[in-house]
């Protein structure tokens, strides 16, 4: 506990850290950026995508449907 640095010492560490910050930190934008491309995830899952699109269209249209047909009941 007693051991003092030099202030060179201290220096070098700082920079080491700041290099291992500027790394980590270039490392998670590239993640980001990747992780938040939509385009690039649509065309890897385009079947998936396309299926479930067809599947949402099809409840939406038939709630809209069973809402008309209510409509048209109560008149």
């Amino acid at each position: 506990m007693g051991m003092s640095r030099s202030p060179a010492e201290i220096r070098r560490s700082v920079e080491a850290t700041r290099n291992d910050l500027t790394y980590s930190l270039n490392d998670l934008q590239g993640k980001v950026r990747e992780l938040t491309n939509w385009r690039r995830q649509l065309a890897e899952n385009q079947r998936t995508a396309v299926i479930a699109a067809a599947a949402a269209g099809f409840l939406i249209g038939g709630g809209v449907a069973a809402t008309f047909s209510l409509f048209r009941r109560r008149r």
